[in-house]
């Protein structure tokens, strides 16, 4: 596969099984892994007068636990030995989003364990650095005991719109080596504008084109949430990853993600690949 170069971003507190997921694709993949160990300051507070100073305790407890983790990562990277660099910054929140960016710009798939996933400050910056700035691919993984980019079964989120196009040309090497890839539309517009009259089957021809072995799945909505219906799809085909386009948009510095994108982004059963 074509992911040669992986990013993940890691805080500085309880990141051991997320580093050890992260280093598991890297060592699979033959990838070089870059770590970066992050943290957001702490802010003075300006409420009291004069200004409390315990804010700086609590910024050289935080660093002190930044190089603490940096090292533990050092270390783990080591005894896997994998080609990889590590590093670490403890820095306000207007600047992490350009300090992953600047990383992702030279990296094929950045990778967001759950630990990182429950921090959403820290969320929120590598989502706006990796998918919106560097625009690239993103995977999130869930809290369980292994991670692998080798899979049997994916759902595609497919809708017909560029971020989905997207989404399947970046796991393009994912697709092609999977037993079985479900091409899922919920409730397709079968209009010529949308995805014409047979809503999947361009993109079916499309993907099979690449050697991709794949099914076209049309599933009805019933009123419900469309996150929860692929959720459940997912469940119910035994899906091993969803992949799916980043929808929304960017206004000034502020990222907005689509209902379904950030649902699945908060709360997924099992890995998701995003891109945009």
């Amino acid at each position: 596969m074509s992911f040669k170069t992986m990013l993940t971003v890691i805080g500085n507190r309880e990141q051991e099984a997320d580093l050890g997921r992260a280093i598991d694709l890297a060592a699979q993949m033959e990838a070089h892994l870059s770590v970066l160990v992050m943290d957001i300051a702490v802010t003075p507070s300006l409420a009291d007068y004069p200004v409390d100073v315990s804010w700086l305790d609590l910024r050289v407890g935080d660093m002190t636990d930044l190089h603490a983790a940096a090292d533990k990562a050092e270390a783990a990277c080591k005894v896997a030995q994998i080609s990889f660099d590590v590093e670490r910054f403890y820095t306000e929140r207007p600047f992490v989003a350009d300090i992953v960016y600047r990383r992702a710009l030279y990296s094929d798939l950045v990778i967001v364990g759950k630990r990182t996933r429950s921090n959403s400050q820290l969320l929120s910056a590598v989502i706006d650095g990796a998918i919106f700035d560097a625009q690239r691919p993103l995977l999130l993984l869930p809290a369980k005991e292994t991670a692998s980019m080798k899979v049997r079964k994916v759902l595609l989120a497919w809708n017909s719109r560029p971020e989905s196009g997207r989404a399947a040309r970046e796991a393009m090497d994912i697709l092609r080596h999977a037993d079985e890839v479900h091409l899922t539309m919920v409730d397709p517009d079968a209009s010529y504008l949308a995805s014409g009259g047979e809503p999947g089957a361009d993109m079916a021809a499309y993907l099979a084109r690449h050697g991709v072995n794949v099914v076209v799945d049309q599933v009805p909505g019933g009123g419900r949430p469309v996150e929860t219906i692929l959720k459940n799809h997912a469940m119910q085909i035994g899906a091993d990853l969803i992949v799916m386009g980043a929808y929304g948009h960017s206004r000034l510095r502020e990222r907005v993600f689509g209902g379904v994108t950030q649902a699945l982004v908060e709360d997924a059963p099992l890995p998701v690949f995003i891109a945009r």
